[in-house]
């Protein structure tokens, strides 16, 4: 007679017990991000999953210094190269902050992208850390995250770009070895706290500090402009008229070049230049007065950031990056190849590449979405 009873309560207990376990389990989210933790000792970092969806995705564009032909050819190239896509119906039009600011109004940049609901975001930093919080913000979104031009070491954030100190060595090694290991210089530097100028100052430090009789008389920052590049230059060449060398980058050395020209020394101090046609053209021009100057040029292609759209859209296509490709602090930098290096050797080669190039025009190079896919991801 209690046999019926005490089994109706088992059985109430048990589907009670079902009920419950089911209301406390929670449903599989969809398209959940989750938060980027910063890196433990000895873990890499890791981007969070990228909000499953397809195409067309939509691209955003940070940029806070428009006073440069870099980035002016920067940004047509990755308008360029994003048509491929919408053509494809692969991508959007592209979301441009650009604007000459400060760190505080990139912050502003980023926050309008995230506000806008961008996929990816390609970012040419201002300062080395001023973005951190915000990039790690957009990364715990879901957002992938991309420095151009510059590394950065902020978990979960990719680079894309050559190696700025192994390019600055490059150049200063040349000088160093031009001045016999010896003599005294100036350099003119870019935006200090910038980090490809933190990187590339880095790069001339280590140089000549293996050349302990090259004197570094002093430095001077050309703010990455020609016209400020050539008062640095002149003001330099006027306290120091022996000067026997000098180490510049990017469109400052087409100033300083100008400069030099303009004091017309008995000897021209030996400088490096920029791979840009103006500068080559003025190199050629000088050559017909001092058929024994030499220069070097070494090539910073705009077409890093345009490589850098193509390698974010095929990473929201779902393709795998082959992590052993990758290097930088982090191991997380796809760094990119410097396409051209000029000197005496090569000028007329170089000359070549710039006879329908504008003069602002930067020797460069763009990875085809085919050699992205070969170079940087899992076949």
């Amino acid at each position: 007679m209690q046999r019926k009873p005490l089994f109706t309560i088992l059985a109430f207990i048990m589907v009670l017990s079902m009920i419950l376990a089911a209301c406390g389990t929670p449903a599989t989210p969809t398209s959940v991000a989750q938060p980027t933790q910063p890196p433990q000792t000895g873990q890499q970092p890791t981007q969070p999953p990228v909000e499953s969806k397809g195409p067309p995705f939509t691209i955003g564009i940070s940029n806070p210094f428009i006073s440069s032909e870099y980035r002016t050819q920067m940004i047509a190239e990755l308008i360029e190269v994003n048509k491929e896509y919408m053509d494809k119906g692969l991508t959007t039009e592209l979301v441009i902050e650009s604007a000459d600011t400060d760190v505080a109004g990139q912050i502003q940049q980023l926050q309008n992208l995230m506000a806008k609901g961008v996929d990816a975001i390609l970012v040419n930093p201002s300062d080395v850390n001023g973005l951190n919080a915000t990039l790690q913000e957009a990364v715990s979104k879901g957002i992938i995250v991309i420095s151009v031009d510059q590394e950065l070491n902020v978990p979960g954030v990719y680079n894309v770009g050559i190696d700025q100190k192994e390019w600055a060595k490059t150049s200063a090694k040349w000088l160093a070895e031009k001045l016999g290991g010896k003599g005294n210089i100036v350099l003119i530097e870019g935006f200090p706290g910038h980090p490809a100028n933190v990187a590339r100052m880095e790069g001339v430090d280590e140089v000549l500090s293996q050349y302990p009789d090259i004197k570094v008389l002093a430095k001077d920052t050309g703010k990455w402009d020609e016209a400020t590049g050539q008062q640095v230059m002149s003001n330099f060449l006027a306290a120091y008229p022996n000067l026997d060398g000098y180490w510049t980058q990017d469109g400052m050395a087409i100033g300083a070049l100008q400069a030099v020209i303009a004091a017309n020394p008995a000897k021209f101090p030996v400088g490096v230049g920029e791979g840009r046609c103006q500068f080559l053209k003025l190199w050629e021009q000088v050559l017909k007065d001092r058929p024994d100057f030499e220069t070097i040029a070494v090539a910073n292609p705009p077409g890093v950031s345009p490589t850098g759209l193509r390698i974010a859209v095929n990473m929201l296509l779902g393709k795998q990056v082959d992590k052993s490709k990758l290097g930088g602090v982090n191991g997380l930098s796809f760094v990119i190849p410097v396409p051209i290096v000029i000197t005496k050797a090569n000028l007329q080669q170089g000359l070549d590449i710039c006879k329908d190039k504008p003069d602002a025009y930067l020797l460069d190079g763009i990875m085809t979405d085919q050699e992205v896919l070969n170079t940087f991801f899992l076949k």
